[in-house]
Parts: structure tokens; C-alpha cells; sequence
């Protein structure tokens, strides 16, 4: 008999959306604090320099309040964890719809713009509505938990490229951690590899023999900001190992051809 179907992990729909909501005011306070120097230094994301970067987090709390103005979809095509999947072919598409709704207005403008938005917009909706996506159709309390990886990521990207100490909230820090190691485990479900990412998540992945009780004999363990830069591409395996910011033990305890998710 097949093991049953794992059900997805649930998150607060109240905590998700103030967590959100706080790092996006965290962003904000912390962009507003850069200048001209590193703001124009390189992001590391391709061309992209700090500047820009910032102008697309502002763009994501913008993009969710014209989501929700756009008519419901009927019912949702895509769950969180399958999310990070579908993110690599609209990346480009997204990046022009970046540049199109921000051109030429300060960064201060657009954050101001985008939080006064995104405020409204989800104090206009429960987590129940579904939204029209070009990645595919989600519900809002869904949607809201990729957000906290778009968030929480692009946080750790601004800070490690202009020298900045944006704070990251901890249930931020806590839905995206647990959204990619879940992620991890549905790329590569099995039970012979323990992966632990303390104090937000545990999972178990890839085939083999089932671990059940004791010490498991296949075991990763790293920190979550160094699982999310696994996660993401930020981080390479072998750096992260040679840097002891992971620990492997076991001889299936070896991630790398399943890294990065999504990038």
C-alpha cells in the first residue's frame, strides 16, 4: 500500500500578513537609509544594481495590490510549495513589468506607494480569494507565504550587497525557511535523508531506506539563512560545506544535485 499523501503544512493567515507587512516596513526604513554610493553598487543579481534591486521589492508589494484589483480567478492552479517551481520561466517577463510600472519615480515614492497599497488591497480580502497570476492562479493566503521567501530573500541580498542591517522578521524568516525545505521535500520525497534547519523546520527527503527511530543515519543540518542562500542559488553546496555552514553526515547526506530550487 502507498504511503498516504503528505498534507501541505498550514500556516496563520493573521501572522503570515503581519509578518509581510513588517518586513516590507523593515525594507523600506532600511532603503531610505542607503546612499547614492551603495545604492549604485552592484546587486549581484545579474545587472541589476542596489537601486534596482530595491525598486523591485518595492514592485512586489505593488504588483500584490494590482492582483487583487484584477477580478478573482475561479478556483487556485498552484499551491506555496509548488510555487518555487514556476518562478524560473517568468523571470525575465517579471523583471520588464518591474521596469515598466517603476521607471523614474524615487525610491521613497515607491515605497510609500506600495505599502499604502498593499494596505488597502488586503484589508479588502481574506486569504480565500483566488488570484489571477501569470505563474498561476493562488489563493491570497497562499500567495502571501511566497511573499515572505520574495521578501526575505531580497532582504539578505540587500544587505549582503550594500553593507546595510535590514532587520528580518522572525515569522518572515520562519514561512520562508519552512516553505523551501518543504519545497525540497516535494522535489525529492523519500525518506533516507534528514534535514534539519533549526529552530524552523525538519524534513525528511529523498528515496532509500526509511529512517524511524534513533539517530538518523543520513542527516543535513544548516542555519536558515544559509539554507535559503542554498535554496536560492545564493550559496553554492560545496562552498557551504567547506565553510562549515553545513553539516552532512551519511552517504546520501548530499543535496547538491537537488540545489538550488529556485534562483
Amino acid at each position: 500500500m502507498p504511503p498516504a499523501k503528505k498534507k501541505p503544512r498550514a500556516y496563520d493567515p493573521a501572522k503570515i500578513r503581519a509578518a509581510v507587512t513588517a518586513q516590507f516596513g523593515h525594507v523600506a526604513r532600511g532603503v531610505r537609509e542607503l546612499g547614492p554610493e551603495q545604492l549604485a553598487r552592484p546587486s549581484g543579481l545579474g545587472e541589476w544594481t542596489v537601486a534596482d534591486l530595491a525598486a523591485h521589492v518595492a514592485w512586489i508589494a505593488d504588483s500584490l495590490a494590482a492582483g487583487l484589483a484584477r477580478p478573482p480567478a475561479a478556483v487556485p492552479e498552484l499551491t506555496a510549495v509548488e510555487w518555487p517551481f514556476a518562478t524560473a520561466s517568468l523571470a525575465g517577463k517579471i523583471s520588464e513589468a518591474a521596469r515598466e510600472t517603476l521607471a523614474g519615480a524615487p525610491l521613497p515614492e515607491l515605497y510609500e506607494r506600495a505599502a499604502a497599497g498593499m494596505a488597502r488591497a488586503l484589508e479588502a480580502n481574506t486569504g480565500a480569494r483566488v488570484l489571477n497570476l501569470w505563474i498561476g492562479d493562488m489563493t491570497l493566503a497562499d500567495f502571501l507565504v511566497t511573499r515572505t521567501v520574495e521578501l526575505v530573500v531580497h532582504t539578505d541580498d540587500l544587505n549582503r550587497a550594500a553593507g546595510a542591517d535590514i532587520p528580518i522578521e522572525r515569522q518572515a524568516l520562519a514561512a520562508c525557511t519552512r516553505l523551501l525545505a518543504d519545497a525540497l521535500a516535494l522535489k525529492a520525497p523519500g525518506g533516507s535523508v534528514e534535514v534539519r534547519i533549526p529552530p524552523f523546520a525538519v524534513v525528511q527527503c529523498i528515496e532509500g531506506p526509511r529512517h524511524t527511530r534513533g539517530t538518523p543515519p543520513n542527516v543535513v543540518e544548516t542555519d536558515p539563512l544559509t539554507w535559503i542562500r542554498l535554496a536560492t542559488g545564493r550559496t553554492d553546496w560545496a562552498a557551504a560545506r567547506d565553510e562549515a555552514q553545513v553539516r552532512a553526515s551519511g552517504e546520501r547526506a548530499d543535496l547538491s544535485a537537488l540545489l538550488p530550487l529556485m534562483s
